[in-house]
């Protein structure tokens, strides 16, 4: 198998996994000894077992952060800061990509970045989208709501007032107040609804704030 016959099919390919090269290989172990001669001489990156992407030398465009997120741990959404952040809801810089997945909790890092994984039970396991990242890229991400809530859920004591007020929320017109008590009420979490009168509070003081003359 030559690279540059497989770089030519793979180059519009952000992500690829090692069982489409072993597809119809007459020699599997062959394929495998391969990627792991291209990984060593920088051809290729890994970013876990079994998923790779080719060197800036020889694919089209670099994976956007939020798809290696949710191919590092499939069944999972950018969520928390990332999103939060993602969205201007919070002022901070975040350098980690956060998700929620109802599999195990974990951490990667690879060239890309840092990627960080939370459980969340299968019942919460809603509230996300499948989001135009590049002009040809999609990931999965929670909305400005869920990743909210996403927060608060997790978040040890963060259905105080005082944790709403820390985290500094604007933008808050970007908030659908109607599908966040959406949200909460099919949640039905005991914690979360302690929270909503707190953040319907910082929205409406915004809103408030700036509503034009």
């Amino acid at each position: 198998m030559y690279f540059q016959q497989v770089a030519k099919q793979l180059t519009d390919l952000p992500l690829f996994e090692s069982g489409l090269l072993y597809a119809g290989a007459d020699n599997p172990q062959k394929v495998q000894r391969q990627l792991a001669d291209w990984v060593r001489a920088g051809k290729v990156i890994q970013l876990r077992r079994g998923l790779y992407t080719l060197a800036a030398p020889y694919r089209s465009k670099p994976p956007h952060s939020y798809l290696i997120a949710n191919q590092l741990v499939q069944g999972s959404y950018v969520s928390l800061q990332m999103a939060l952040s993602h969205y201007g809801l919070i002022p901070e810089h975040v350098a980690v990509v956060t998700s929620v997945t109802t599999g195990r909790p974990g951490k990667w890092q690879n060239p890309y970045g840092r990627f960080s994984y939370q459980h969340i039970q299968p019942a919460f396991f809603f509230g996300f989208h499948y989001r135009q990242v590049t002009t040809t890229q999609w990931a999965y991400m929670a909305t400005p709501e869920k990743a909210l809530l996403d927060l608060i859920y997790l978040t040890p004591k963060a259905e105080s007032a005082g944790y709403i007020q820390e985290l500094r929320l604007q933008n808050l017109d970007q908030l659908d107040v109607d599908r966040l008590c959406s949200y909460v009420e099919r949640a039905d979490n005991a914690k979360l609804k302690r929270a909503l009168p707190h953040i319907l509070r910082v929205v409406e003081e915004e809103l408030t704030e700036y509503e034009p003359l």
